[in-house]
């Protein structure tokens, strides 16, 4: 785990001081080595967390014409290295990733990714053309952004350390901003900063620096497909645990002291149990509050006894909120409205102590359908299936009923058409709300699933659903939370979830293996026998936080501070959020979740306009790579 900053120049013209003061913003991600390699016009920076070939892999690192940056883990680069050399003789100085993927590049060309497992976002350029290859996992587990400018392309693992080469172009996109008040996240490609992009999960970015503005052509390399199979069920069910042991175990590969994230819920403890078959000593760690209602830590302790696995507790306080999360904010780039990212903040931090890997259940839910809503196309099945007059009139009378008045909000989604009430697992401000709130016109949320829900058209209502968040709530949300709260400590998190085959088997599922009795039920059928029956059967929980507690206490006080200095009214009504925040301590109505939104905005903005004082810079080692032969 690693982060990178490149540089490629339209004019051979590199300013090396400041690229390596950018380089810096990068360091939690990489503190064990700290290179920039100038190279033809091109720098490549690197930050180095060292987990595989400790001693060696030193980036970036090169071959034949191809030099390369590489942040994330290959779960199968053994097998490609001897396919490698026994297929074109090829010679390895290292026994990492890095140096795999440059001579995979160099032998079969940029469509070696397809032939990748695993996390990965890597930078490549093929010295004898010019021309720069940027790739991206098929998930979006690592992050990887890029701007354009006359000089050049830029290329980073995280945006702050391209905003210094953005100029003027660090104006807020307001249509990012738009979607963000509705979905708690930017949808990828975008980011509130519109010169800055990111490159989206399964897509390839390729540029050639023929003359100042050259485009970036950038192409899916990855398609998801939701479509059962017609195998048994009970067939169905184990090719989900054999896949899943495999990438499990798979996962377990690291020079460094190794362990795991475990809450009370199916998907942490199935990685966890599956783990120790390899790994009998794994160290696990979890996280609650100091409010009983919202903490996992009892179930945990639990589970982690069954289990016979040490477990440490984190708890999380109102003074640990106000002190961290301006800090939480500067690592995510773009704010992510997720309450959850405070306790994964500091759960990383714990764990960060003991151990520099951690694997953790994220993508189980989307894989597998865990999330409640999912159920609702079953619930709404009876009204959708009503004609259509009898439907409009339905929505009519929702409609006129007052708001609270049971039973208005089943009959306004029964009578939606999906692709109009499914945002997504977030909806925080919907359109009348924002209309009160932005300054600006607002940015409908069909811009960003649209597109999403023509290409499922021919899926059913539970796999649509599981497409758009495939797409949308799973790199936006989940994995960027994820990367950045456990970066923040230079914790490299693996999620065997996300993994080709496990998707593949999950993807082959239909609809009534996933959601018979209860959410996840093949995966819940997969594990038993093999975790607790106890957790096998628990309903999902999902990473309970209590913001609705936090914001009528020391939190919602410091929160009305920041609005009022926040400096936004251009963009936003902070007197509509001083409002919701005055009716929510008063307990005239639980606007928890708007407000943190607003919050996470305000301090966002506020930092973009106060930056971040830089640390003393680390040795930079410049290198230049030794070209490989074969």
């Amino acid at each position: 785990m690693c982060g990178f900053l490149v540089f490629v120049s339209t004019d051979g013209t590199v300013a090396v001081d400041d690229l390596a003061a950018a380089l810096e913003l990068l360091r939690h991600r990489g503190p064990d080595e700290t290179s920039l390699h100038l190279d033809s016009g091109a720098a490549f920076g690197f930050q180095r967390l060292a987990i595989v070939d400790v001693a060696h892999s030193h980036q970036p690192v090169s071959w034949g014409t191809w030099t390369v940056v590489f942040n994330g883990e290959l779960y199968n680069y053994r097998q490609l290295r001897a396919e490698l050399v026994r297929d074109h003789g090829a010679v390895f100085a290292t026994e990492g990733e890095a140096e795999t993927l440059a001579a995979a590049f160099h032998h079969w060309g940029p469509s070696a990714v397809r032939r990748l497992r695993g996390m990965f976002a890597a930078v490549l350029r093929d010295r004898a053309t010019g021309t720069v290859h940027a790739i991206r996992d098929p998930f979006g587990i690592k992050p990887l952004y890029h701007l354009q400018t006359p000089d050049g392309l830029y290329l980073a693992s995280e945006k702050k350390a391209l905003l210094p080469f953005a100029g003027a172009a660090t104006r807020v996109d307001t249509a990012a901003l738009s979607h963000y008040l509705t979905l708690q996240y930017v949808p990828e490609p975008a980011t509130l900063h519109p010169a800055v992009r990111r490159l989206a999960a399964g897509h390839a970015l390729t540029w050639t620096p023929v003359t100042p503005g050259t485009p970036v052509r950038i192409e899916a390399y990855f398609r998801h497909s939701l479509r059962p199979s017609a195998r048994p069920a009970q067939d169905a069910i184990a090719a989900v645990r054999d896949a899943l042991r495999d990438s499990v175990h798979a996962h377990l590969q690291s020079e460094v002291p190794l362990g795991a994230f475990l809450s009370s819920g199916i998907d942490s403890t199935a990685v966890v149990a599956l783990a120790r078959e390899k790994h009998p000593g794994i160290r696990t760690f979890t996280v609650g509050f100091d409010d009983e209602r919202y903490s996992e830590i009892e179930a945990a302790s639990q589970t982690a006894a069954a289990l016979g696995v040490e477990l440490t507790a984190t708890l999380v306080r109102d003074a640990d909120v106000i002190a961290a999360l301006p800090r939480i904010v500067w690592h995510l780039d773009d704010p992510v409205a997720d309450p959850a990212v405070v306790p994964l903040y500091f759960l990383a931090r714990t764990a960060a102590r003991d151990v520099t890997v951690v694997l953790s259940g994220e993508g189980a839910d989307e894989l597998f359908a865990g999330y409640e809503i999912y159920r609702e196309p079953a619930a709404l099945a009876g009204v959708a299936a009503l004609p259509a007059p009898l439907r409009r009139g339905l929505r009519a009378v929702s409609a006129v009923l007052p708001e609270g008045v049971r039973g208005k909000s089943f009959l306004e989604r029964a009578t939606t058409p999906i692709d109009e009430r499914y945002y997504g697992n977030a909806r925080i401000f919907g359109p009348a709300e924002k209309a009160r709130l932005m300054r600006g016109p607002a940015d409908p949320h069909t811009t960003v699933t649209a597109p999403l829900y023509e290409a499922a058209a021919d899926l059913d209502d539970v796999a649509t659903m599981q497409y758009v968040d495939l797409h949308t709530w799973l790199p936006g949300d989940i994995l960027t939370k994820a990367d950045r709260m456990s970066m923040a400590h230079s914790l490299e998190l693996r999620v065997p979830f996300l993994d080709r085959a496990v998707y593949a088997a999950a993807a082959a599922l239909p609809t009534s293996l996933k959601l018979a009795r209860t959410t996840k039920f093949a995966l819940r059928e997969a594990m038993r026998g093999i975790v607790p029956d106890a957790v096998v059967d628990r309903r999902k929980l999902g990473f309970p936080t209590p913001t609705r507690v936090w914001l009528r206490g020391d939190v919602g006080v410091w929160a009305g501070d920041v609005f009022a200095d926040a400096g936004v009214d251009h963009l936003l009504d902070l007197g509509h959020a001083q409002r919701l925040l005055a009716a929510h301590r008063r307990g005239d109505a639980d606007h928890s979740r708007k407000i943190w939104t607003v919050l996470m905005f305000c301090l966002w903005y506020a930092q973009q306009n106060t930056p971040r004082p830089r640390r003393a810079r680390s040795q930079v080692i410049s290198r230049s790579q030794g070209e490989h032969s074969e």
